[in-house]
């Protein structure tokens, strides 16, 4: 077994040093270090030893420097530098504090739908312009995707990624475990494109928007086998509130036929857009699609992976070119001779008033003298949702149509109900500002504090009622805010006889802040720690205090040249009255709790019009603290669930 704290201490080429370990991975270790030259901090990614012989290990880590040195986007992980020498091979990037898309995934299960939205359209600009360099990047999922504290998301781990012009690195029998994502051409051994990309981009969509992954089995080979014959189960059967918009965005990525797919980022990218603008939005497929669709499914593709689409194409066009012409003759000579015969003048109905309900969609479908071309949806306070509140043409207007053949078309709006707000995603953000942006949308707020493992302290873990819903002006929101892992999860350490460095040292890497320091005098050696506030293994939380007693040495405190001896050891004046010394600890700011009881939440309602009800405290959005307050949340602690770097 390696022993990885090895690197701790040591500097790299004079320039790099190694500060303490982030996470190991499958091939490499990831270390936080500091630039010296550049004074930044990053993060140091280094082969494991027993990989260093491995061709196909060495080649997918050089791959990956290659591949991302060619890339420079904000989505994007950066990579500043790389060595390769024979006994050290690393890769020196971008320091990200976060969590990684699947832990999130994980935690939450069903993300909002301004999630699902918001997240997807950075990876795709991350990979429009990954794709439009000539990168495929091949392994997508949310593994491999960095979701900062702010929101911001980070694609990472371009090691299997095929390069323009070069030989691509063959995915081994470690990569087994992305069948979960990977497209059916993959799974199948056929050639892949940037549309393989997007397959996988639409299995995490699924994967975020139900909580559950399309296609699962006991084996990776049983699901490899689903990806390439079976078809997944629609979205909005596992989880109905999703738009219908969504689903079929996902459902177009996933298609099996990558020709059938979206056949660029940019195109699904203007999809999601358009979604979010509006959506209730439906996409109607385009004559192109539907021509595509009935050919795969009539013609499968053999293995050898070169399509016979553009040849049924040809053909397809030409006879449809044949028949167009030869109706065009037939109809003006004999159709056109007979007086439009069947024609017949009809008076629009008025549909104002009703109901858009699924009958009323049935008949439409269903009817030989109307069709439904556009459904509008526009907010109304005076019709109830789903009141078709215009109709055009307008009723009464008189429509020649061909019953059956060529009915009146009808566009209709119907009504959204009043005008709500859209719930803003306010998870993974510093409540204070949160509560800052609820109050200037008109809205209340209450905050309550709720342990959590993943979520830094002092940032919302989530709201009620969640992201993406409907609220009216004056509703009320309440902020989730984390207080930290429960009680118990850390044991404090025996500091006694260890040096101050070593104690700040052990009580940083535990996350516990050293309290109030006080020398004594002791027959210790001078910088001795003698005692210590809290009893070695009491559990506590993340950043409690611990109070230290440190020994100055036999003669501190003595009067100057006076030789004087205290022989009880008792302190001396100057002792008993010199002031403890506190060592740097995170800034903290208050969150209210009743004094005296340091479990009982404070919850705080904020009224728009700037009058503040309280039941137990105020809560101040501004930071400030109170007198009294026994309950602190840092500004500056670790990321959620101590996960950074690019591993």
């Amino acid at each position: 077994m390696e022993n990885y704290e090895k690197y701790v201490g040591q500097v790299f080429d004079n320039r790099y040093k190694i500060e303490n370990l982030i996470g190991v991975g499958g091939m490499a270790v990831v270390y936080k270090a500091i630039d010296m030259l550049m004074r930044r901090v990053v993060a140091v990614k280094i082969l494991k030893e027993d990989m260093a012989s491995d061709e196909p290990s060495v080649k997918r880590f050089i791959n990956e420097s290659k591949a991302v040195a060619m890339l420079s986007h904000p989505n994007i992980v950066n990579i500043y530098d790389v060595s390769v020498r024979d006994n050290v091979k690393y890769i020196v990037m971008e320091y990200i504090e976060g969590i990684t898309l699947k832990s999130y995934i994980t935690r939450r299960q069903v993300l909002s739908f301004k999630e699902v939205v918001g997240y997807t359209i950075q990876i795709l600009k991350a990979l429009e312009h990954a794709h439009q360099k000539g990168i495929v990047h091949r392994d997508i999922k949310p593994q491999n995707i960095m979701l900062l504290k702010n929101g911001v998301i980070k694609v990472m781990d371009f090691g299997i990624a095929k390069l323009p012009n070069t030989d691509t690195v063959t995915m081994s029998d470690k990569a087994i475990g992305t069948v979960y994502y990977i497209s059916p051409e993959q799974a199948s051994g056929e050639a892949i494109d940037a549309r393989s990309d997007l397959y996988s981009l639409g299995v995490m969509m699924y994967e975020m928007s139900t909580g559950s992954l399309p296609f699962d089995a006991e084996s990776p080979v049983s699901v490899a086998l689903m990806q390439v014959n079976d078809t997944p189960a629609s979205p909005r059967e596992v989880n109905s509130h999703i738009p219908q918009g969504l689903e079929q965005i996902i459902l177009k990525a996933m298609e099996k036929d990558p020709d059938i797919r979206y056949q660029n980022a940019t195109q699904m990218l203007g999809h999601l857009i358009k979604l979010r603008e509006n959506p209730n939005i439906i996409f109607k497929p385009s004559p192109t699609e539907k021509i595509k669709k009935f050919f795969s499914s009539k013609f499968k593709k053999k293995k050898s992976g070169r399509s016979m689409f553009p040849m049924i194409m040809g053909v397809f066009t030409s006879f449809l070119l044949v028949f167009t012409i030869a109706g065009l003759y037939i109809f003006n000579n004999v159709f056109n001779s007979s007086s439009q015969e069947g024609y017949e003048t009809i008076s629009v109905e008025n549909f104002v008033n009703s109901v858009y309900t699924d009958e009323l969609k049935d008949w439409f479908e269903k009817s030989e003298y109307y069709t439904v071309t556009d459904v509008e949806y526009r907010y109304s306070s005076t019709a109830e949702t789903g009141t078709i509140i215009e109709q055009s043409p307008s009723s009464g207007v008189r429509k020649k149509i061909l019953r059956g053949k060529k009915p009146c078309k009808i566009k209709l709006v119907v009504s959204g109900g009043e005008e709500k707000l859209t719930l803003g995603d306010f998870s993974v953000r510093d409540y204070r500002l949160a509560v800052s942006e609820l109050r200037a949308l008109g809205l209340k707020c209450t905050v309550q504090k709720i342990y959590d493992d993943a979520i830094e302290i002092g940032y919302v873990v989530y709201t009620e009622p969640a992201a993406g819903s409907l609220v009216g002006h004056g509703d009320t929101v309440t902020l989730n805010v984390s207080r930290g892992p429960a009680a118990g999860d850390i044991a404090v350490p025996d500091l006694v006889g260890k040096t101050e460095g070593e104690a700040l040292i052990l009580l940083s890497s535990l996350k516990l802040t050293v309290g109030n320091v006080v020398y004594e005098r002791s027959e210790k050696k001078s910088g001795t720690i003698t005692a210590q506030s809290l009893l070695p293994g009491t559990a506590v939380v993340a950043h409690t205090p611990v109070d230290l007693n440190v020994s100055g040495g036999p003669k501190y405190g003595k009067g100057a040249g006076d030789g004087s001896d205290d022989s009880d050891g008792s302190k001396t004046e100057s002792e008993s009255t010199a002031k403890p010394i506190t060592l740097p600890g995170p800034t903290e700011i208050s969150v209210e709790t009743e004094k005296g009881d340091p479990e009982r939440t404070t919850e705080t309602e904020y009224d728009p019009t700037g009058s503040e009800s309280e039941s137990v405290g105020e809560e101040d959005p501004t930071g400030s603290e109170e007198s009294g307050s026994d309950d602190t949340i840092p500004e500056e602690t670790t990321p959620p669930d101590g996960e950074k770097g690019a591993e």
